[in-house]
């Protein structure tokens, strides 16, 4: 809303005032044809109940980072109406900044009556999807699939949901999930109040010996009682957070059960010993993938 906007809603009394500020909202949200929609009576009521909860990605209020190629790229229709769902539902009170920036996804740092959050919110719009259906097919969670862009996205979306939930499970450090609709996933924020947690790849480590032994075992006990391997455990996949390595996007876990369980568990050992041997362990791929197949986990429940 611009000065001249602000300007003569001082003038209106309380029930004109609140009319022509949501007519504001609508028009300044629809900068493009793209978002003609919102000028629709039953879209513009929905959105004016979140209005207050966008500030932040409009650039308003405290938050100035605002770039109208990244609202338009992320929020479209859908996008928004999941948004308003979780903010109905009490998950999600604002949407302030994106922490990372994904061509899959933005993450956006958020608040809820719980504290702050982060928000994944999956591009709707791109190709960059194409080659999902190699960790989607075989998943026997996800049966009777659509290969339509926007039906694999929000099945992508909750697989990461339920392989988050599956992980924590036992114990194992990754974000809590805490809510999904759609395209949009709410989870545990890691980071602190003046910036997110760096990813794994650009934080120094005192002693990554100790860091590369607990991704073993994060990998073990994943893959013999979780069930689940990763896929991409990479350095740029784990964040570095009070001296502790938390693993994140796990979007493209499979089960065991599936046809190339085997094949993304070797590259994941695989990219671990890299990283390993970049901060000067001394371990073979043989040696660690070893220890993730026979590790003794009898005591973890």
């Amino acid at each position: 809303m611009d000065e001249d906007d602000l300007g003569e809603l001082d003038e209106l009394d309380d029930s004109s005032f609140e009319e022509a500020e949501q007519k504001a909202f609508i028009k300044d949200l629809d900068r493009t044809d793209s978002f003609g929609w919102m000028n629709e009576k039953r879209y513009s009521n929905m959105f004016s109940k979140i209005e207050k909860g966008l500030q932040g990605v409009l650039g308003k209020g405290q938050f100035e980072w605002v770039d109208s190629r990244v609202f338009d790229q992320v929020f479209d229709r859908l996008t928004l109406m999941s948004l308003y769902k979780l903010m109905t539902q009490g998950h999600l009170d604002t949407l302030d900044f994106p922490i990372a920036r994904g061509k899959e996804a933005h993450v956006f740092h958020g608040t809820s009556d719980n504290g702050p959050v982060a928000v994944k919110i999956f591009h709707t719009s791109n190709a960059v999807f194409k080659n999902l259906m190699k960790y989607i097919e075989g998943d026997q969670r996800f049966g009777g699939l659509s290969r339509r862009h926007r039906k694999l996205v929000d099945i992508w979306v909750r697989k990461e949901y339920r392989n988050l939930l599956r992980l924590a499970k036992w114990g194992l450090r990754v974000p809590e999930p805490i809510a999904v609709h759609k395209n949009v996933l709410v989870m545990e924020y890691i980071g602190d109040a003046v910036s997110p947690a760096p990813r794994l790849r650009d934080a120094k480590v005192e002693n990554p010996e100790e860091v590369f032994d607990y991704l073993i075992h994060f990998t073990a006990t994943a893959w013999q009682k979780a069930n689940l391997v990763h896929g991409d455990l990479s350095a740029y996949n784990i964040l570095w957070h009070e001296g502790k390595a938390v693993v994140i996007d796990v979007g493209q876990g499979v089960v065991q059960s599936h046809p190339k369980s085997e094949e993304f568990l070797v590259r994941d050992v695989k990219q671990l010993v890299r990283w390993a041997n970049q901060n000067g362990i001394d371990v073979e791929l043989a040696e660690a993938l070893y220890d993730v197949l026979e590790m003794n986990l009898d005591e973890e429940e």
